[in-house]
């Protein structure tokens, strides 16, 4: 298969780790006789010192021209300390979101075995968790009318929804939750807002589609506390764009670290894949940022193209790196001389040498043999 890649490493640890997730594509490609072309464009706060516009049209124009685009990370401190800032990088990729129709951002939560001591939660609680995280990404108070009053005392966003939005988000959960466990769980706060009262009465209707799949609902403060309580009751969350945010990120302590979480944000016609977690400026440069993401954001992207086999390739290949601990800091205890390249190095030789022993891996990619 041939494949145009937009590729919009952004701010921070962007680059670093979305480099790990090409090394990753390019190694399949090589392996499994495809062809894959990357066109590189900026977004972000590199843009705005660039361009003055955290989304060029130029990096529009190649999003458009592209079959998929894998995104790193957008956010700098000299934009996020300063409340007054007009122009900010999450603009970019909010109006990247909207002028591609991206409105449904997929995230799946995990539960390792080879990780379950790094969650600060409890094994029984946490071990077997498996969950898909359906965030509508281009409604809500995020895009809603936003006022500040002329003395700058009064604030107010508008959090805004149609049928339309909640509908089609809706009907590609049901469709998940037919290839799972059969269950939607509607995370929402219908007891105090107007908005998720459409919400629940949209979904309901919905639902009567998919008579084989069983439908909950949940208000977002319990839903909270139920996905640490017992994240395994859940199977497809459903819910809108800022709960869904909120939500995700809270999950992300089940796998022990935000860099295992990968999302898709998809529409009816283009797809963009990346990691949850920011820019994290104070690591940049370091080798110390977790690429699994990113790399599992690939994965996505090829399971988008009904590549599954390749993608199932990619996730042995992180499967293997978390057995043997080659891994970045925040996961490891065992090795302190792992970093960011370092996995993308071993993610790459997996794939083309699957089986290759245990050993052999951890000598070559720890350094503990010399390879002549």
């Amino acid at each position: 298969m041939k494949l145009n890649i937009a590729v919009l490493p952004g701010d921070g640890i962007g680059p670093e780790v979305t480099n790990q997730a090409i090394k990753a594509l390019k190694a399949i490609a090589m392996e499994f006789d495809h062809t894959f072309t990357f066109t590189y464009a900026s977004v972000g706060a590199i843009a705005i010192d660039k361009t003055g516009n955290p989304l060029p049209e130029e990096t529009l124009d190649v999003c458009e021209a592209t079959d998929a685009i894998l995104f790193g990370a957008i956010g700098d401190p000299k934009y996020d300390n300063d409340p007054s800032a007009k122009v900010r990088p999450e603009q970019g990729l909010l109006r990247l979101r909207k002028s591609l129709g991206l409105y449904a951002n997929i995230r799946p939560v995990k539960a390792y075995e080879t990780l379950i001591d790094k969650s600060p939660l409890k094994e029984h609680i946490i071990k077997g968790t498996d969950i898909s995280i359906y965030r509508e990404l281009t409604g809500g108070i995020y895009f809603g009318k936003k006022h500040l009053s002329d003395d700058g005392n009064v604030a107010s966003d508008l959090c805004e929804y149609s049928r339309e939005e909640i509908e089609r988000i809706s009907h590609l959960a049901f469709k998940a939750a037919q290839t799972r466990k059969h269950k939607v769980t509607l995370v929402d706060k219908a007891n105090v807002l107007e908005s998720s009262r459409l919400w629940r009465k949209v979904v309901t209707e919905v639902a009567k589609n998919y008579k084989d799949v069983e439908l909950d609902f949940l208000f977002v403060d319990n839903a909270a506390m139920q996905m640490i309580l017992n994240p395994k009751q859940f199977d497809v969350i459903l819910t809108e764009n800022m709960f869904g945010d909120i939500i995700s990120d809270e999950a992300s302590v089940i796998g022990g670290s935000i860099g295992l979480l990968a999302s898709a944000s998809v529409g009816d016609k283009f797809a963009m894949f990346e990691p949850i977690h920011g820019s994290y400026p104070q690591a940049t440069g370091k080798g110390i940022a977790n690429p699994i993401a990113s790399i599992l954001s690939a994965a996505m992207l090829l399971d988008h193209f009904k590549l599954n086999k390749e993608a199932d390739m990619i996730r042995n290949a992180v499967e293997k790196s978390l057995k043997l601990h080659i891994t970045t800091p925040d996961l490891n205890t065992k090795y302190d001389n792992v970093t960011t390249d370092k996995v993308g190095d071993f993610i790459e030789d997996y794939i083309t040498n699957p089986n290759d022993t245990n050993l052999n891996f951890t000598n070559i990619h720890l350094g503990q043999s010399t390879i002549i």
